[in-house]
């Protein structure tokens, strides 16, 4: 049906005095003996448009049209208000769905644990209509910047046969599922779909690896998924997964790449979403405006992962985890790092291979390997990534070192046999970047669905 957007009609004073129709859901309301007022949201924006019923103009209406979460079209003329840039003085209502009095989402704020409950109603709220448009802002700003720079978005599969990152905590694809009539596991994967086992890729990168062995640079930007048992505020077993990949590229490139990219996406955000932003400072996180601002006025700083694991030997904090060099660094080192060392974002770099994945280039002291993590005042890591070993035989030793099977690699090892390159990217876990910009503590709610473990709908 004809109408026009909410957000349109609050930012462009064109509208001013013209007739206009709106469609929305109801948000709340107002009645009195003269005159009654409906704030009405279309989820074009985060401010409501509020419509102005005059019971002295004789207008009939269905005094439901004042229900929560009824949906509404509205016709009226566009005036200026006192305390929004527009509202609509009705000339007709018309009730498009009504709503019961038991509709869940009534005029109190509700917590976000009882909004998980409910995920097809909670992004009718204010919290989950911010998130979800910083979340679309953040994705397109993402896809801008790379297309910009002459990046190539490559789709990678989502089924695959071999582990990324060589965890084995991989999701099985099946079509047979529970069977006992097989003696083994060769005997039931050979008759299934694949003729071989398959699981859900937990990353992109392999097979972003071989496009940008042919297209120079390019990157992914869809779902990965991983098997974990972790129940915490910042794991998902399904999440959206950021992952460029650059041939001629060595480790600095990459950290140059990595800042560049977060201050880009950060700015656009501030730059679009003043009122959203505003949002998250007033009710989750107070400051987080001038946080991120702060973190994109200056250059990241760089630390070796010996020499940090020296400040923080050196630190006199408590750490609830020993730290000691070979250990992986958890979130209370990291946030220390950031927060109290450098009093900003820092890459740590050159981490113990033991501690890292097999595909990471090995530094010339035997001992680390070219990886990076990048450090953010408040949360810890938000990116990790490395220079890939791009030596055939370096390779395959790392791989025979965690027993892998090279076979499920053929493809992946053939690019260190033909035209091999220097080259390297990082990943960046999309939810955890909208958590990081919005002050939002629990990943499950920068989400539409979240899955986690024990829990899907």
């Amino acid at each position: 049906m004809k109408h026009t957007d909410i957000k349109e009609i609050l930012n462009n004073g064109e509208y001013i005095g013209k007739k206009v129709t709106v469609c929305g859901w109801v948000r709340t309301a107002r009645d009195s003996k003269n005159v009654a007022f409906i704030e009405l949201n279309d989820g074009t924006s985060l401010k409501h448009l509020q419509i102005v019923i005059d019971k002295a103009s004789g207008m009939e209406y269905d005094p439901n049209a004042l229900r929560l979460g009824t949906s509404l079209k509205v016709t009226g003329t566009a005036v200026e208000a006192r305390q929004a840039a527009a509202e609509i003085n009705a000339e007709s209502i018309e009730i498009l769905g009504e709503c019961p009095l038991e509709y869940p989402l009534q005029k109190k704020r509700h917590t976000l644990e009882f909004l998980r409950t409910m995920p097809h109603l909670r992004g009718r709220t204010n919290t989950f209509n911010a998130v979800l448009r910083v979340r679309s802002v953040l994705a397109e700003s993402i896809h801008r910047y790379f297309q910009e720079r002459n990046y190539v978005y490559v789709n990678t599969p989502l089924i695959t046969g071999s582990d990324c990152e060589g965890a084995g905590e991989m999701f099985q694809v099946t079509t047979i599922g529970y069977s006992d009539k097989y003696k083994n596991s060769d005997e039931y994967y050979a008759d299934d779909f694949f003729g071989k086992r398959a699981g859900l890729s937990v990353s992109g990168q392999l097979e972003g690896e071989m496009a940008a062995m042919a297209l120079g640079k390019i990157y992914t930007f869809g779902p990965s998924f991983r098997a974990e048992n972790s129940n915490t505020p910042k794991h998902l077993a399904e999440f959206w997964h950021v992952e460029p990949e650059v041939a001629f590229a060595e480790l600095p490139d990459v950290i140059a790449m990595a800042e560049d990219m977060l201050k880009h996406v950060i700015r656009n955000l501030l730059d679009t979403c003043p009122d959203e932003m505003q949002f998250f400072d007033d009710h989750f996180e107070k400051g987080i405006i001038a946080r991120l601002e702060e973190l994109i006025s200056h250059d990241f700083g760089v630390v070796s992962y010996t020499e940090a694991i020296k400040l923080l030997e050196e630190s006199g904090e408590n750490f609830v985890y020993p730290v000691s060099w070979g250990c992986d660094l958890q979130t209370e080192h990291e946030r220390y790092i950031a927060e109290k060392v450098f009093k900003k974002a820092v890459f740590v770099t050159d981490y113990p291979k033991e501690i890292k994945s097999f595909y990471m280039k090995q530094n010339p002291d035997g001992k680390t390997v070219a990886a990076v993590d990048l450090l953010v005042p408040g949360v810890g890591e938000i990116i990790g990534g490395s220079e890939r070993e791009a030596d055939y035989e370096k390779l395959v030793a790392a791989m025979n070192e965690r027993n892998m099977n090279l076979d499920l690699y053929s493809d992946y090892l053939d690019l260190r046999k033909f035209g091999s390159v220097p080259h390297g990217g990082f990943g960046l876990g999309f939810e955890r970047l909208i958590m990081y910009v919005t002050g939002i503590a629990n990943i499950r709610d920068v989400t539409l669905y979240p899955r986690t473990v024990g829990s899907i709908r």
